[in-house]
């Protein structure tokens, strides 16, 4: 038999590069070491956090109560918030250290927190010894927030015999499908009075404020002037709607006008922050400006009686009239001095030879 001839050419053999291997081994390398990494940092939150589960039950509750002597009502708040991670914890013990909790908060100013501590600890379990505590924080927090309206629907669900139906939930206008209830109602005029005394925030009290917005809300009280307010909220409020759907606030004019709202009332709010810090009225200084000013004091005597003298009014009469002068005065000399401050910060220069008068002025000289 003849042999066949292989007249086919030699295939050339592929030649392997070693660059993909090498890429591949780099990255199995540098995934081994984030891995080892990883392993490390987790080692070692675990063994912190071993150091932390070291205190017993009775250690972690002496902490808090530590702490919360010595006043630093947050700090033990969150120690009694870790005690909560005992999973051994019975559900009494649980509403009882979330009302814990709540009255810590209190104390350290944070009023809403403290009002959906003591929502959990009455949620988690109702226990008849804390029902009148957690009544009498949650009013007091409330009221500290300025809420009296949130307040007054709080007590009435509170005494309701029907603890289905939520108080303030009774619809009074409707938007399309928006409902508007009592409390909405409420929430909406307390707002309108907020914004109303917020220039007072500056010289007055949290505790003034509030007394203020009370005689405000007493107002209101009467069903007319809650039917009046409501008529022109909704008035407002449809007219604010609309401009929208007609995009007003894209047109040139409406955008320069929204534009200064915003520089006078940032203005505004950056002055009363300024007096706020400045001015610090104390009841000596009040007693002072009085008896340096007693003559402004004075009632003159009655013109139909001769025999009538000048009186001098005392100052409990006049504390009001002190006050408002005194805090007058102060804010007058805060406010020139913070204003010369920020011209010169701005550099402002007055032209005033170009204006008509003697020479140009700049702020150092106004300063001087």
């Amino acid at each position: 038999m003849d042999e066949k001839l292989d007249f086919s050419l030699p295939q050339n053999k592929q030649k392997i590069s070693i660059l993909p291997i090498i890429s591949i081994v780099l990255l199995i390398v540098l995934i081994g070491l984030t891995l080892i990494n990883i392993l490390i940092i987790s080692n070692s939150r675990s063994n912190l956090t071993q150091d932390d589960l070291s205190f017993s039950s009775d250690q972690v509750k002496q902490l808090a109560l530590k702490l919360s002597d010595r006043n630093l009502y947050t700090e033990a708040a969150k120690v009694w918030r870790d005690y909560l991670s005992n999973g051994h914890i019975t559900t009494d013990e649980r509403a009882k250290t979330l009302f814990q909790i709540g009255t810590l908060l209190e104390k350290a100013g944070s009023y809403e927190e403290a009002i959906e501590y003591f929502y959990r600890s009455e949620i988690t379990s109702e226990l008849a010894e804390l029902e009148p505590q957690i009544n009498i924080h949650l009013k007091n927090c409330f009221e500290k927030l300025g809420m009296f309206s949130a307040l007054r629907y709080e007590l009435m669900d509170r005494t309701s015999l029907n603890k289905d139906k939520q108080a303030g939930g009774k619809v009074v206008a409707e938007i399309g499908t928006e409902k508007i209830t009592d409390a909405d109602l409420d929430a909406l005029i307390e707002e309108t009075i907020d914004s109303e005394i917020a220039p007072m925030s500056w010289f007055t009290s949290a505790e003034q404020q509030n007394e203020q917005k009370r005689k405000m809300l007493e107002h209101y009280k009467a069903p007319a002037a809650r039917a009046q307010f409501l008529k022109s909220w909704l008035a407002q409020e449809v007219l604010y709607r609309n401009a929208l759907e007609q995009e007003l606030p894209e047109e040139p004019k409406v955008k320069k006008m929204i534009e200064e709202v915003n520089r006078s009332v940032l203005s505004q709010q950056l002055m009363s922050k300024e007096l706020a810090d400045k001015i610090n009225v104390t009841e000596t200084d009040l007693q002072t400006y009085y008896q340096a000013n007693k003559d402004k004091f004075v009632e003159p005597p009655d013109e139909e009686d001769p025999n009538s003298l000048a009186r001098q009014k005392s100052f409990d009469e006049v504390r009001d009239q002190v006050a408002s002068e005194l805090i007058s005065r102060k804010s007058q000399d805060v406010r020139k001095d913070f204003i010369e401050q920020m011209m010169n910060k701005y550099n402002v220069i007055i032209h005033t030879s170009v204006l008509g008068g003697a020479e140009q002025t700049t702020t150092e000289d106004k300063s001087q």
